[in-house]
């Protein structure tokens, strides 16, 4: 297997604006060229509800509650449904930014979700884990306002329970695809911000409850980056963002993912 250097970054947990400002500003680079391969580790301050690109900000999701709590809310540049991400205590979020070329896969996107997949439940079984990687989902039907409510192809569960979602957009051979790994769950909140989903904890599981205990946010991180190194054959080198990146970021925030047009979904 040929080794390719890829970037890893390990950014602080921050605002959700700034979270997707910075992982489009990545994918906007590697679509230029100026920028190369990138897996990134994050966590969320404060914890934010992200809603899904075409996902209608409606009552599957309490704003209300959202502001009582101190939760942010924000608009992803990804499809799929809201996930509530806690802070670096209960959440790791990654982020995988690439071609076509970079993982030797065509232009399927579920060829690329299921490389991410492969390293992904390498990583967490190196936890102790015992994660399965779904290759066709059970579930059928209009897609649930709550992302953890169903597990779609390619992600990953435990005893039928939902661990890890994900979400894609791809512009080309070009991809962004950030997830969501529940280290731990504090259900009354994630109940108070999903008023219509029934049991938000019924059809997903933490690495807390799998495990018996929480693994730190940098346990985890470490894991999944020897994960991606060993299942791939990567080599990660720890990196930060461009003096063009960190511009991209700070135009992304103020343009689009902190305007009130963008999280209506009207921009």
């Amino acid at each position: 297997m040929s080794v390719s250097e890829w970037r890893l970054l390990v950014t602080e947990a921050t605002d959700g604006a700034t979270n997707m400002a910075i992982d489009e500003a990545l994918w906007r680079a590697r679509q230029s060229g100026e920028g190369p391969a990138t897996i990134r580790f994050f966590a969320w301050d404060p914890p934010t509800v992200s809603l899904g690109y075409g996902q209608a900000l409606d009552d599957h999701v309490d704003a209300g509650a959202c502001r009582q709590l101190g939760v942010g809310l924000v608009r992803r540049p990804t499809g799929g449904s809201a996930i509530y991400h806690d802070g670096p205590e209960r959440e790791l979020t990654y982020t995988v930014v690439a071609t076509n070329d970079d993982l030797g896969v065509t232009t399927d996107l579920l060829e690329a979700y299921r490389w991410i997949a492969r390293a992904l439940a390498r990583g967490l079984r190196a936890l102790g884990a015992a994660v399965e990687i779904i290759g066709v989902p059970r579930a059928r039907g209009q897609a649930p306002a709550f992302c953890f409510a169903r597990t779609g192809r390619y992600e990953i569960e435990i005893a039928g329970r939902k661990l890890v979602g994900s979400a894609q957009r791809r512009r080309g051979r070009c991809f962004l695809q950030h997830g969501s790994v529940l280290l731990g769950a504090d259900e009354p909140r994630l109940r108070a911000l999903f008023p219509t989903t029934p049991d938000p904890m019924a059809s997903l599981t933490t690495l807390e409850i799998a495990l018996g205990r929480r693994p730190p946010f940098e346990e985890v991180a470490g894991a999944l980056e020897a994960a991606f190194e060993r299942e791939h054959g990567l080599v990660l080198r720890p990196g930060g963002l461009s003096q063009g990146e960190h511009a991209q970021v700070e135009r992304l925030v103020a343009e689009k993912y902190a305007s009130e047009a963008w999280l209506a979904g009207a921009a």
